[in-house]
């Protein structure tokens, strides 16, 4: 189940809440008891086991779209 990360604007308490995706949006009432929250966007990291640094990512094609080849034009 997804954990999704708080501030309480009151207290500037920071917490986290499990709850499915579906509920994601659905407000948040800090431990404290205050009701006035909002969500924060958090970042996920990924560590594995190797020892050297992944290689850098090439351009990304966009794939189609003007002047991409999609639309005929170019």
């Amino acid at each position: 189940m997804p954990r999704y990360e708080f501030r309480c604007r009151a207290c500037g308490d920071t917490f986290e809440v499990n709850r499915p995706m579906t509920a994601s949006a659905d407000p948040a009432t800090c431990p404290q008891g205050h009701g006035d929250t909002v969500k924060l966007l958090s970042t996920v990291a990924f560590t594995g086991r190797g020892g050297g640094s992944a290689p850098a990512a090439g351009p990304v094609s966009a794939g189609g779209g003007c002047c991409g080849g999609g639309c005929g034009c170019g």
